[in-house]
């Protein structure tokens, strides 16, 4: 595998951890909400990070790779996080937002990197940046939920 590839790989599967951290994290933050909305839209959300992962993976074996089948460690301890402190916070929908916040965050600087990286070729850098889009926009969802929430609790 050149050098070039070895990096698309890299970066590949990088999104494709974040985006199981994602799906991971959703999932366990939809099973501790008491809201039915917000239990709907993280599992949603876990859909759209699973839906990321098929997209991104048969790139990664195209490149000579294979895809990443687990989270990153930040996101392992993230999802640890989120269960204790949810186990604290009594599983508030507020405490879930904030942690779902975080991990939007952590998400978001991960596809900005991999833009900036320069490595992705067309129409790879399109999807991604088409991900990030989608990454950007759920971000912002889960901002004002977590506004909303906090301003009327």
């Amino acid at each position: 595998m050149s050098n070039t590839n070895d990096d698309i790989v890299d970066t590949l599967n990088d999104l494709i951890a974040t985006s199981r951290d994602g799906e991971l994290g959703f999932t366990a933050c939809a099973e501790r909400v008491q809201s039915s909305e917000l239990r709907r839209l993280f599992t949603q959300r876990a859909a759209e990070c699973k839906q990321a992962i098929e997209e991104l993976a048969p790139y990664v074996v195209q490149y000579g790779g294979e895809p990443d089948s687990s989270g990153t460690t930040s996101g392992s301890l993230h999802r640890g996080w989120v269960a204790l402190r949810g186990s604290l916070a009594g599983y508030t929908d507020q405490a879930m937002l904030d942690e779902c916040e975080r991990g939007e965050d952590a998400a978001l600087a991960r596809y900005r990197a991999a833009l900036r990286e320069g490595t992705l070729p067309e129409p790879l850098r399109a999807l991604v940046a088409r991900q990030q889009l989608g990454v950007q926009a759920n971000h912002d969802q889960i901002k004002r939920l977590r506004d909303s929430v906090r301003a009327n609790g």
